[in-house]
């Protein structure tokens, strides 16, 4: 189909659904004076359930969303949702925004108009982009793949797709972070000559360190990196492990549990967040249940998580990249790249070190974002 414009529009029939959920919930105990030791927090998510319950309005965060121009476009037989803001500068560059998992394209709301209009916010207007924010395939508004093969290269060729066969660019720049990331690099490695440069603030798991087995090979920081990252997965990483083998089982317990999903995704928004243990330091109430509703009314943590068994099963290797890289690095990440591992595997021509922020970068630092993605990408654009 042609690109179609889209509206929110969330029926009735399933948020009368969720209220009846809400209102019957069996809740488990919990070891007393454990916290979030041992998951998401009991008295924490209560708070949190009571306010979605009681105080919550899904129409008013559905009208505030569709202040964005939306759009749907069939690609390779799957609908794909994406934002098109156009920048109001005198050239914008085109820019695709990839996001990753468990938020949605919701990662870049707060950047986009810092992005399409930077005269507005303290910038030049010579640095504005046209802004593209698609839904991954099996995410939010985007269609539901159900045949395997969907994985980050898939998607890269999918997003070339959309942008230069449904909107029309002939090169267009890219940045993402998570799943993002990797799609980024994905469509950095198979269509080059479409890419006016990519950003990035994590490049995932490094798997070819972890299995390192010469150690003498690697850098310092790279030893340093797998002790970390090693450490990381054994005591974080037990969501991946589930993700990457057996989805479908989990599915069905967070497709069905308005609560359980909600507890899914909070522990990765505390645990992966600058937020110093506290989400609502980071995040208000009404934000962090926007991200859990668009999973709830579209059906589709089920299809979201899959994209990591796909990852796990199907991704073809990834050789070095020579589009021009920037790579903004925030403390609190999860497990922060080696300098000496990214310029080996990518072409990095800026590299910047934040004061401040966790992995869900364009949700807890904007304007830092969004500065650093003006200033790297300012002598790639052609004039």
């Amino acid at each position: 189909m042609a690109v179609e414009r889209f509206h929110i529009h969330v029926s009735d029939d399933i948020l009368n659904d969720l209220q009846d959920r809400l209102h019957h919930i069996r809740w488990p105990d919990q070891v007393e004076d454990s916290g979030w030791e041992r998951g998401t927090d009991l008295s924490d998510l209560k708070s949190l359930v009571s306010y979605w319950r009681d105080h919550y309005y899904w129409r008013a965060q559905e009208s505030r969303l569709n202040r964005f121009s939306q759009f749907r476009s069939k690609i390779d037989g799957i609908d794909v949702h994406f934002v098109h803001e156009r920048g109001k500068g005198s050239n914008p560059m085109p820019l695709i925004l990839t996001h990753g998992w468990p938020d949605s394209y919701l990662r870049y709301e707060k950047i986009i108009p810092l992005l399409t209009d930077p005269a507005s916010h303290g910038g030049h207007p010579d640095d504005s982009f046209d802004v593209i924010v698609p839904s991954l395939p099996g995410f939010g508004f985007s269609g539901r793949p159900n045949h395997p093969g969907f994985n980050n290269s898939r998607v890269s060729q999918m997003w070339a797709k959309l942008m230069t066969q449904e909107l029309g660019y002939t090169a267009f720049a890219a940045a993402g972070g998570d799943i993002g990331s990797g799609v980024t690099r994905y469509l950095a490695a198979n269509n080059p000559e479409l890419l006016l440069g990519i950003h990035l603030t994590d490049v995932g798991i490094i798997r070819s360190l972890l299995t390192a087995q010469n150690e003498a090979e690697l850098s310092e920081e790279e030893r340093q990196y797998k002790k970390n990252a090693s450490e990381w997965i054994s005591q974080e990483g037990g969501y991946m492990s589930i993700q990457s083998t057996k989805p479908q089982t989990l599915a069905y317990g967070l497709s069905d549990s308005p609560v359980g999903l909600a507890a899914w995704i909070l522990e990765k928004l505390r645990a992966w967040s600058d937020c110093k243990g506290d989400l609502n330091q980071t995040y208000s109430k009404d934000e962090l249940l926007t991200h859990i509703m668009i999973y709830w009314v579209t059906n589709t943590i089920g299809s979201s998580t899959r994209m990591y068994y796909e990852n796990s099963h199907s991704l073809p290797p990834l050789g070095r990249i020579e589009v021009p890289t920037g790579m903004a690095i925030f403390p609190a990440d999860i497990v922060l790249p080696p300098k000496s591992w990214a310029e080996r595997n990518l072409n990095v021509t800026r590299w910047t070190t934040m004061p401040s922020g966790g992995h869900f970068t364009a949700m807890e630092e904007p304007e830092l974002l969004a500065d650093d993605i003006r200033a790297f990408y300012r002598p790639l654009r052609r004039k």
